[in-house]
């Protein structure tokens, strides 16, 4: 039986990984390098076009406790993540191109697994199929997606800039973790006083977009953790000064003092030689974004060498669609991976592909599906996206609100997710090991 995967982003690249370990020769189908999105810039596997951090390290997190529960199950995307890392206070964040090479390499090394640089316009009718073509599923597959099921969305997501560091000027900018996190000088901070903010607020709700083509484009739907900043600062002269700028836990050591707002920015490589504006993912056109985002004192003459976009991102109505072992409930040997699902973030991606890739080998051994309990923060994911009961179906990161209440209420957050975390690991610990033996959960 012909096993396939369509599209090698995070999610494509997980599951050929998973059904190839298991010694399925699996086809893995990628458009790049012949053609490719607005929002992709390399040839390579597993590109990430939104920002190189892949969110809170601590198990005691929900985004640390998905990335854990990946470790567990054996997949590439951490074990290169986790080789590939840079200094980010309490985030993981990774070199982006160093990232993606060693993804690519892993995938095209790997014997079992045969690339084919191939647009697919269509699902196959034969063999198993994981579609995993991602937020920028091509129009024409797109247009086979909704005309086979229906119900399909599409919403606009948005990337930061990224700029040099020698063209920061850091007489007006220091290095610093919010509350001394990390090793003190993951982030170059750029502060600003007052004046300084309300002529960047004002300048920022003023400046000119590029217009949106497509589909949405009379309504478009924004996925809030990736909202443009100048949409953000539209609510209210205070509102990005509380969240992406927002200065708590920082000192500017020219004053003394806390500052007005802050633009905080991560390191893009491991040399250190590009930084990621965080939190500013725009769709300003490119030169507004030169003027407007150089009023920051330090980004004054700063050199970008890339600049935000947005793009259409495409989602599937998974609920009425979906298992949750992310298999079609009219057609067990089709699969959907990967932000198409509706999980939103990188990693949320990356598990949803480890989960379809694991349970396409299932499928085709002939065995039981890995179906993680509702208290693992994929097996949270997996209910969220197959779950019946939801109407108005939004895209869905990890968070600790999904997992179901603990058998004794804990108040402190910190405590809380320190339980929930021990509680999933428990049976990580206990069942994993089992299943990837071989042995029936």
């Amino acid at each position: 039986m012909k096993v396939r995967v369509i599209g090698a982003g995070l999610a494509g690249c997980e599951a050929a990984w998973q059904l190839a370990c298991r010694g399925i020769k699996t086809e893995l189908w990628e458009m790049k390098p012949n053609k490719k999105t607005p929002a992709h810039h390399t040839d390579m596997y597993a590109e990430l076009v939104c920002s190189n951090s892949f969110k809170a390290a601590r198990i005691n997190s929900a985004a640390g406790l998905l990335k854990e529960e990946m470790r567990r199950l054996n997949s590439l995307l951490m074990k290169c993540a986790d080789e590939s890392r840079v200094p980010a206070g309490g985030a993981l964040a990774v070199d982006r191109v160093l990232f993606s090479q060693m993804v690519t390499e892993k995938i095209r090394s790997h014997p079992n697994i045969t690339v084919i640089e191939r647009e697919l316009v269509e699902i196959p009718s034969n063999g198993i199929n994981i579609i995993a073509t991602g937020p920028l599923t091509s129009d024409d597959l797109a247009a086979s997606i909704k005309k086979l099921f229906g119900d399909s969305l599409s919403f606009f997501d948005a990337a930061a800039p990224i700029v040099t560091a020698e063209s920061i000027d850091m007489n007006f900018a220091f290095y610093a973790s919010r509350y001394g996190k990390g090793d003190g000088d993951d982030y170059i901070n750029c502060p600003m006083n007052k004046d300084e903010y309300e002529l960047f607020h004002s300048e920022l709700v003023n400046a000119e977009r590029t217009p949106l083509h497509g589909i949405d484009v009379s309504n478009p739907k924004v996925y809030e953790g990736c909202m443009p900043i100048e949409v953000m600062a539209q609510r209210g002269s205070d509102t990005i000064r509380f969240g992406p700028m927002k200065p708590v836990g920082l000192t500017d050591p020219r004053t003394g003092h806390r500052p007005w707002a802050v633009l905080q920015l991560r390191k893009e490589n491991a040399e250190g030689s590009m930084f990621n504006l965080v939190g500013f993912q725009t769709n300003l056109k490119f030169g507004e974004q030169k003027r407007v985002f150089g009023l920051i004192p330090a980004l004054k003459n700063a050199e970008f060498v890339r600049y935000g976009v947005m793009h259409r991102n495409t989602f599937i109505n998974s609920p009425k669609l979906l298992t949750k072992t992310f298999a079609l409930k009219e057609n067990p040997n089709i699969f959907f991976a990967g932000q198409i699902t509706g999980v939103e973030g990188y990693m949320e991606s990356g598990a949803s592909g480890l989960i379809a890739g694991i349970n396409a080998a299932m499928t085709y051994y002939g065995k039981s599906p890995l179906v993680l309990p509702d208290y693992t923060m994929i097996g949270a994911l997996s209910d969220y996206i197959s779950d019946p009961t939801v109407t108005d179906f939004q895209p869905m990161g990890a968070n600790i609100g999904i997992l179901p209440p603990l058998a004794e209420p804990i108040r402190d957050k910190q405590l809380k997710a320190q339980a929930h975390a021990e509680r999933s690991l428990r049976f990580f610990d206990e069942e994993i090991t089992k299943f990837l033996e071989g042995e029936k959960i």
